[in-house]
This record gives structure tokens, C-alpha cells and sequence, in this order.
């Protein structure tokens, strides 16, 4: 079964809480049990004391130990007889009738063990069992209880704002893709459309044009055509087939080329190829991925000597595309953005074209592309690597 990012993120989340919340309750558990631990040491020593001082011969320090020692505890406690009958009680909350004493006694136990207060007899030789010392958790204890709620409440507070936010997060994301989609989609066809309403006005002022118009436009609809597969095959698994590298790019420039003039007329495109690998790409995707750095090129030229230069070179084991312009250059601070989903450097750009390109080149080309160097004002060079045929 196969989870989509969001989902991942959204489960990560939700293991980390438990985790968390196991962690706190099993970390609380462990201090409460020390505690109580510690409570029942002391209150074995208090019966122990209590024991001595009954088989002395004198009752003198029995007074002692119950204003001195007992009274001074921190915790409830309960004496009571042999028979569990309350006879003395410290730190709880209200007086309490007889009745009430022995609920609270019965809870205690539940909790922690009673101590046995013994004495020996020694004319009989006999141990007889006085009473007990019940006892039940300090402030502390209970408060410590009660921790690990609180802080799993306040951890799921946090994750159901979490979850809010990043859900907000994502619509927005896929409310902005789906606009830039509409955009770039409208951008693909801007310029074959252009170009077919500029030869129909062709047609019609010089009839005479018409075979030679009706093949450019034929050129033009399958441009279209292209445009149309394109997006068709970035939801799909792509099969990627031997690409001649210098057909593909010279086919590139050619198109664009004759369309510079309703592009922009100030600019000149050369291409130099220096080697002509062949790839294992898919040929329309491939194509998409240049004409968009291309593209993106013609419009960062607003000077009237314009230069876009296209270089294939094949270096070792890898292939290098480098597309260089002179125009207006991307800060060093965005580079790293710049092939983000919705980041743009232009005005009124959706920032979804140069996202195309890395989508296209890295993970359907396992290839790489990145700004090999720009600066304001003076262009800026992206660089692709592929890996050539084997």
C-alpha cells in the first residue's frame, strides 16, 4: 500500500504523541512508584519505633512519638487496631466520621499494603499485633498522578493544531498548484496560439502565402499536440527511450527562433554543441524541461542586445546542458527557492515552471540541474547533468 507524502507526515506526527504520551506516563509511573516506595520505608521506620517504644517498660515516649513523629508525616495516614478500626488519623482533608474513616482506610489498602504494629510479649514468648499504620499517597504523589494527563492534553493541543495548520498548509498548497497549472497551462499555449491568429492575419493580407502560412501552422498544431501529451505524461510512469541530444535541443531553437519576434525581437539564441551524446530520456518531457529554462531566459532580457546560448558537453560520465543568458539574474539568496512550487522572481509569475524542470530532470531523468552562477544584472547560467547512454 502506497501513502502519499501528507500522509507519512500525518502518521510521523501521530507515532511521535504516543510515543511521547507512553514515554511521560511511564516516566511519571516510575517517580510515583519511588515515591510511594520511600512513603512506605518511612512509615515501616514510624511502626518501628512505635513497636520499640510499646515494649518498653514505660509508656513515657509513646506521647513522643505520636506529637513529634507522626504528626509531622506528610502524607495521610490512619491508625487503627487490630481489627482495623480507626483510632487516629493525620493530613486528611476533612474530619471524618467512623464510617468515612473506614472507606478511606479500604482505599488506602487498595494502594499501599498496611504496616503491622507488633509487640512481643516476653513472659509469653508471643508476638501479638497491636494495630496497623495505613497510609495513602502524599500531595506530591497525587499531583505527580495527575502529570502525564495534563501533559498528554497539553502535547494533543499542540498536534490538533498541528494537524489544523498543516491541512490549511496543504489546501492552500493545492489551491496555488492548481492556479499555477491553469497559468503555465495558459503560458504552453500562449505562443503556438499566437502564432496560428498571427498567420491566419497573414492569410488574410497575402493570400498568396497561404501554402507556405498552412505549413507553419501545421507546425504549430503540433505544437499543440506536444503540449497536450506533455502534461498527459507527468502523472504517468515515464518509459524513457534513446534521445540524439543535439536533435532534440537544435529542434528546440528552431521552433523558438521563428517565433522570437512575437517573443521578444532583441534576442539571439545560438547553440554550441561541443559533443552529441546520445541520452535515455523521454524525448517530450526532456524537451519541455529546456524550452521552460529557455523561456524563463527570454523573459529575464529586457536589454536590446539580448544573448541566450545553449552548450552540450560531455565530460567523464555525464553530460552537460548549460543554458547562459544575459539577463536580469537571480539573487544568491533565491537559488535555492527558485525551483520551488510557487516561487517566482518575476512579477505576476507562479513560480511553477522551473519546479517543472526539476520534477522533470530529477526524478524522471535521475539527472541533476541546478544555477550554475548568476548575478543581478548581468544573467545568469542553469546547468543540467545527464547521464549518457550505455
Amino acid at each position: 500500500m502506497k501513502y502519499s507524502k501528507a500522509t507519512k507526515i500525518k502518521l510521523g506526527i501521530f507515532l511521535f504523541a504516543l510515543l511521547i504520551a507512553a514515554s511521560t506516563v511511564y516516566y511519571s509511573n516510575s517517580i510515583v512508584s519511588q515515591l510511594r516506595k520511600d512513603n512506605r520505608e518511612v512509615v515501616s521506620i514510624y511502626a518501628s519505633v512505635i513497636a520499640k517504644t510499646i515494649n518498653e517498660e514505660t509508656d513515657a515516649n509513646l506521647g513522643f512519638v505520636f506529637d513529634e513523629i507522626i504528626k509531622k508525616v506528610k502524607f495521610p495516614i490512619i491508625y487503627s487496631d487490630s481489627q482495623n478500626t480507626p483510632l487516629y488519623s493525620k493530613n486528611l482533608a476533612n474530619a471524618q466520621s467512623l464510617d468515612g474513616l473506614k472507606e478511606i482506610l479500604i482505599s488506602m489498602d487498595r494502594i499501599n499494603d498496611p504496616i503491622p504494629i507488633k509487640y512481643f510479649d516476653a513472659q509469653a514468648n508471643q508476638t501479638f499485633v497491636l494495630g496497623f499504620l495505613h497510609y495513602g499517597d502524599s500531595i506530591l504523589i497525587q499531583k505527580l498522578q495527575w502529570l502525564p494527563f495534563i501533559e498528554i492534553a497539553i502535547v494533543s493541543i499542540f498536534i490538533l493544531v498541528g494537524f489544523l495548520g498543516f491541512n490549511s498548509i496543504t489546501d492552500n498548497e493545492k489551491r496555488q498548484l492548481l492556479v499555477s497549472m491553469s497559468r503555465e497551462t495558459a503560458h504552453q499555449l500562449s505562443t503556438p496560439i499566437s502564432a496560428l491568429l498571427g498567420w491566419v492575419e497573414r492569410i488574410k493580407s497575402h493570400p498568396d502565402q497561404a501554402t507556405f502560412a498552412a505549413k507553419e501552422m501545421s507546425s504549430d498544431i503540433t505544437r499543440l499536440e506536444q503540449i497536450a501529451d506533455r502534461f498527459s505524461q507527468m502523472g504517468t510512469e515515464s518509459n524513457l527511450q534513446k534521445i540524439e541530444l543535439s536533435d532534440l535541443i537544435n529542434s528546440q531553437v528552431k521552433y523558438l527562433k521563428k517565433r522570437l519576434p512575437a517573443l521578444s525581437d532583441n534576442i539571439l539564441l545560438k547553440v554550441n554543441i561541443v559533443d552529441s551524446p546520445n541520452v535515455m530520456g523521454n524525448k517530450v518531457l526532456l524537451g519541455w524541461a529546456l524550452e521552460n529554462i529557455i523561456r524563463n531566459a527570454i523573459d529575464s532580457i529586457k536589454s536590446s542586445d539580448g544573448n541566450i546560448e545553449l552548450c552540450v558537453e560531455k565530460k567523464e560520465d555525464i553530460v552537460f546542458i548549460t543554458i547562459s543568458d544575459n539577463g536580469s539574474g537571480i539573487a544568491k539568496k533565491d537559488w535555492k527557492n527558485i525551483f520551488k512550487p510557487g516561487f517566482s522572481s518575476k512579477k505576476g509569475g507562479w513560480g511553477l515552471g522551473l519546479s517543472l524542470v526539476r520534477r522533470i530532470v530529477e526524478e524522471i531523468h535521475n539527472g541533476k540541474v541546478q544555477i550554475l552562477s548568476s548575478s543581478p544584472g548581468i544573467g545568469t547560467t542553469f546547468e543540467i547533468k545527464l547521464k549518457p547512454e550505455r
